[in-house]
């Protein structure tokens, strides 16, 4: 019986070793796909002063931020808190290091953040991001944009999963059709609206509309704005044939016509398509927009976003940063493969091997070590079972785990030979050290 409640806290996530091993694999495959994407990785502290987080949070995430509290606090323990993405700490980072660094900075980022959300399925307060971003200094070339999808894309093909679709948009249309209408003053409400319009039903979407007592026609404009979406050609001509001489406007259709173009280039098991309903949440997003979703697993929504941002650092410093970032959210990806059926264990196995010592005295584990690192060398894991047990339970001790055992009794310390069991097919195979 349990003397305290030892279940993990309620939206934290806890696997088995089977299951973790796969989750490494997965997140040690993406790591090797950013790095080949020519991504530097850096690590920033998990605990960050609370100025430089609240600064930049906003909205729902700044309610959700855990605060750091020391038993004993002293005033330079004061005001901290746990980071909740990896692009906000990204920031002051390169504001201190912006003289160490080379412009552009091509950054990966992988490791735990925390919110203090309401634990749902698929949802947790501590979770894995898996992050890139592209910052410049003063100026980044619009080309980035699609050079992080295209990496954040093929970290995705990695984890085998279905055909994926790109879903990709720029805040500037958005910001450009409302100065058109003269909607400047509700331009954040109606950008809220239109991130939620897929969560709700059209009646909704259009009641939400008419709250905001913009009239009649300019409703109907904007619900036949956010329905434009497809391929390339026929979206960035449907933009183009508004007529528009707002030059922000124009300038949003472009560079979406030049990051579909390299797109289109360069995917290879997924494709790109302009939607205008997506323009992302969070407030920094300025250009480029995108988010990831399976077509076959629609109902689990977005699996990878991101978008560009003109200058995140603003808050910390004067000089001008832009960028353009995106993240894989791990943890919940993991846990939806896992739902839907999509984790392949086998993408994990390793062959294992086991060392049991027939008597554990002192010469057979002494020649245990030297099987266990002759297999070592060679890559191999390899586990040594010291137990006083009988041999038959030490064996199926291993068998649970092992793929490979190998026995080492006074004849095999002796003659410094052993048989290799392969405890799939019981086939043996000779070897020595």
């Amino acid at each position: 019986m349990k003397k305290l409640n030892t279940s993990p806290i309620s939206g934290m996530q806890e696997l088995l070793p089977s299951e973790q091993a796969v989750f490494s694999k997965y997140k040690d495959s993406i790591w090797e796909v950013y790095h080949r994407h020519g991504f530097l990785e850096i690590e920033t502290p998990m605990i960050d002063r609370a100025e430089v987080l609240f600064a930049k949070a906003g909205g729902e995430t700044e309610k959700q931020i855990y605060k750091v509290v020391k038993t004993e606090e002293t005033a330079s323990d004061a005001d901290q808190a746990l980071r909740f993405d990896h692009t906000v700490p990204l920031a002051r980072y390169v504001t201190e290091h912006e003289s160490a660094l080379n412009f552009p900075f091509k950054v990966m980022q992988i490791g735990r953040n925390f919110r203090g959300e309401r634990a749902q399925k698929g949802r947790f307060r501590e979770f894995y991001q898996c992050d890139v971003d592209v910052l410049g200094r003063n100026e980044l070339a619009i080309e980035y944009d699609a050079d992080v999808i295209f990496a954040l894309d093929e970290a995705l093909e990695v984890l085998n999963l279905p055909p994926r679709l790109i879903r990709v948009s720029n805040r500037k249309i958005l910001a450009g059709f409302l100065d058109e209408l003269n909607l400047q003053e509700v331009a954040k409400e109606i950008a809220s609206i239109i991130d939620h319009a897929e969560k709700v039903a059209p009646e909704k979407v259009k009641a939400w509309l008419d709250e905001l007592a913009i009239g009649e026609e300019r409703v109907v404009q904007v619900l036949q704005f956010i329905e434009i979406s497809g391929e390339r050609e026929a979206v960035v001509g449907k933009l183009r044939g508004f007529g528009f001489e707002n030059e922000k406007f124009n300038e949003g259709v472009a560079e979406l016509e030049v990051v579909l173009k390299t797109l289109e280039k360069v995917l290879k098991n997924s494709s790109a398509v302009a939607d205008m309903k997506i323009v992302r949440g969070l407030d920094y997003y300025t250009g480029t927009v995108f988010e990831t979703i399976l077509p076959d697993y629609k109902e689990i929504g977005s699996i990878c976003s991101g978008g560009r941002y003109e200058n995140l650092a603003e808050l910390y410093t004067d000089q001008k940063f832009p960028g353009v970032g995106g993240s894989i959210g791990l943890t919940r990806l993991f846990y939806i493969m896992s739902e839907n059926g999509l984790v392949r264990q086998e993408d994990a196995e390793r062959k294992r091997y086991a060392v049991v010592p027939f008597n554990n005295d002192e010469a057979e584990v002494a020649f245990a070590h030297e099987v266990a690192a002759k297999f070592r060398g060679r890559g191999k894991d390899v586990d040594i079972v010291f137990s006083k047990k009988k041999l038959g339970d030490k064996i199926k001790y291993a068998a649970k785990t092992a793929d490979y055992l190998v026995v080492v009794g006074e004849n095999e310390v002796k003659t410094r030979a052993f048989k290799v069991k392969n405890l799939l097919t019981g086939e043996e195979a000779d070897s020595a050290v």
